[in-house]
């Protein structure tokens, strides 16, 4: 595929084409099978750079890579890029692109570390607010805070010694199997989740879902897929369970 094509497919994604323009790339998308091939492939591509390059502490090596096999690449190419400099408004990414080309043509394997599901990928539960209040009101906003800062040593102290004295409290049952898979106290965080998991309380879905996620963590992708096929259409994580099973597969 001829580098002209790249910067063209950059340009039409980034909208800097004349309406002339864009009709006979959209025309030739349907008439060029090849074409429209590697264009889906940079658009893949493209989406996969923006929305992970920098959400993983190892894409700090897999830029430096696709620089290094960029400016290799670009030293013979520059002609290429004076040509078109007036039309397209920057060439960094495009030369990210055909960086990132290089490296699945060849195979580097950092690039498909990024494609393989991680517990980190999908512990965003983000803040919590507790619904019980009552006499232990100082320990609950202690376990609250401590969980909302990622001090889960001090989390799933506060919701253990809350338990003990509220033992069916599905709402402290599960932030204290989370604040333990954190810690990779992965034994109690199972039992926690399995408890929940089999009762009959509103968290019963998204402790399958939690419990799915520590079996990722700790590398038994077999009982994550069996665990994830048990949730329901109707779970809040449904969705999500359907993509990750999707990768682990």
């Amino acid at each position: 595929m001829d580098d002209q094509n790249y910067i063209l497919f950059e340009a039409y994604l980034a909208n800097e084409l004349s309406a002339e323009e864009k009709l006979n790339f959209e025309n030739r998308l349907k008439t060029d099978a090849e074409f429209n091939q590697s264009f889906q492939t940079f658009k893949e591509l493209s989406s996969f750079l923006e929305h992970n390059i920098g959400n993983k502490e190892a894409s700090v090596a897999f830029q430096q890579n696709l620089k290094k096999i960029s400016a290799e690449h670009f030293s013979k190419n520059t002609v290429a890029e004076e040509v078109v400099k007036p039309k397209v408004r920057k060439l960094n990414f495009y030369k990210y692109a055909i960086a990132a080309c290089v490296v699945l043509l060849f195979g580097i394997f950092v690039f498909n570390q990024f494609s393989t599901p991680t517990y980190s990928d999908y512990n965003d539960f983000g803040t919590i607010s507790l619904s019980v209040r009552g006499e232990n009101d100082t320990l609950l906003k202690t376990a609250e805070t401590a969980f909302n800062n990622k001090d889960f040593a001090k989390a799933e102290a506060a919701f253990a010694e809350l338990l003990n004295s509220d033992t069916d409290n599905a709402e402290l049952k599960l932030y204290r199997a989370i604040s333990n898979i954190e810690l990779d106290a992965f034994e109690t965080a199972d039992q926690l989740l399995n408890e929940l998991r089999n009762g009959n309380s509103a968290y019963k879905n998204e402790a399958t879902w939690y419990l799915a996620l520590s079996k990722l963590k700790q590398k038994e992708i077999e009982a994550c897929l069996e665990i994830l096929q048990t949730l329901p259409e109707d779970a809040d994580d449904y969705n999500r369970a359907q993509k990750l099973m999707g990768k682990l597969d």
